[in-house]
């Protein structure tokens, strides 16, 4: 009797990278492709008629943000383990993500043999990082937790609107994507202005714009 394969569930707002990851899962003699979904909304409607043994999250979905996805998740006590695969700097979201609950964290710029090797060993129970963010983590501890940057200061919420800022999107738009009100988000934009050192709005803007160029590949 052949041996059951491992299903993988998969959550990424770009039809092309599901449909990619798709095709390169189906073609593991041990592993297969499950649902997919593009918003937390429809994942958390898959995750509630039956878990996946795997997911596979990006951080920026169509609704939402995977790294919301993770922490619903881990509220709800589900055991599916999940692997971020994304293109935003591991450096500032690996951490993030594995606080929230992730077991792995993969840009979407490295080899397809990564992610098949990042679903194997999460699915054998262990964490999935590049030897550099291991490193960094094992530091980190050492010294306390300490951040480095102003930028690893700020929260979760504070990093997804700095994000949506440098993608281009007015103060209304973030509201209605995080289903918040525009004073929330302008609270949101005066503590980050506070944590970055920045006093103006062009300021903050301008900032928020390359970083996200410097930080975003793929």
């Amino acid at each position: 009797m052949p041996e059951k394969k491992t299903a993988v569930f998969v959550v990424d707002d770009h039809p092309l990278v599901r449909d990619s990851l798709a095709m390169l899962i189906n073609q593991q003699q041990d592993m297969e492709v499950c649902g997919e979904a593009e918003d937390v909304a429809s994942a958390l409607r898959f995750f509630a008629k039956g878990e996946p043994d795997i997911a596979i999250v990006d951080i920026s979905l169509k609704e939402g943000s995977g790294l919301e996805l993770i922490k619903q998740l881990k509220a709800k006590a589900s055991s599916v383990p999940v692997v971020v695969l994304s293109m935003h700097d591991e450096k500032l979201y690996a951490e993030r993500c594995i606080r929230a609950g992730a077991r792995g964290y993969v840009m979407k710029r490295e080899s397809s043999k990564r992610i098949i090797a990042a679903i194997r060993e999460v699915r054998a129970g262990k964490l999935f990082l590049s030897e550099e963010t291991a490193a960094n983590f094992a530091e980190k501890f050492a010294v306390g937790g300490r951040s480095e940057t102003p930028m690893e200061d700020l929260s979760d919420r504070e990093l997804q609107v700095f994000g949506l800022i440098g993608r281009g999107l007015p103060t209304r738009e973030i509201a209605g994507a995080l289903n918040v009100s525009v004073k929330t988000v302008q609270a949101y934009c005066a503590r980050i202005k506070q944590k970055l050192g920045i006093t103006t709005a062009t300021e903050l803007l301008r900032e928020a714009v390359r970083w996200h160029d410097q930080h975003t590949a793929g």
